[in-house]
């Protein structure tokens, strides 16, 4: 093999195709554009979802669901990731370094799920009346 004899592969490479170049090419005259109307004319297209002037789809159906801006400030930890914490005081900032909550957590619940064996003093954390009864049963505590 030769450097003056590298080609690409067969079929890798094709010609660019030249409209608007003659009869005989068989894209002249309207270059495959077909005749008259806003796709045939230079500049003529339009925004995605456009309707030729319509109503477009996604404004003549009603607006739906709300996502509340304040729900990635909140968190929820259950009855057996605390178990598995393994931790006799729990704060949100003990939870954040466990990975337990994301980092911008600020109200934190614990919800029943699970079972609790271990006695843990929750300070600062919210729980579900579930979930306190089944902390103060094991022992534990809700400030």
């Amino acid at each position: 093999m030769e450097l003056n004899g590298i080609k690409p592969a067969a079929g890798a490479k094709h010609a660019k195709r030249r409209v608007g170049r003659g009869i005989g090419s068989g894209l002249g005259k309207t270059a495959g554009r077909g005749h008259k109307g806003q796709k045939s004319r230079s500049g003529g297209f339009h925004k995605v979802g456009f309707e030729g002037g319509q109503m477009p789809l996604q404004r003549r159906l009603p607006k739906r669901g709300f996502k509340s801006q304040t729900l990635k400030y909140n968190a929820e930890i259950t009855l057996t990731s605390l178990e598995m914490l393994g931790l006799a005081e729990v704060d949100v900032l003990a939870l954040k370094q466990a990975g337990l909550v994301g980092q911008l957590a600020k109200v934190v619940k614990v919800v029943k799920s699970g079972e609790l064996t271990k006695a843990v003093k929750l300070t600062g954390v919210g729980a579900t009346a579930g979930a306190k009864a089944a902390i103060e049963a094991a022992g534990g505590s809700v400030a």
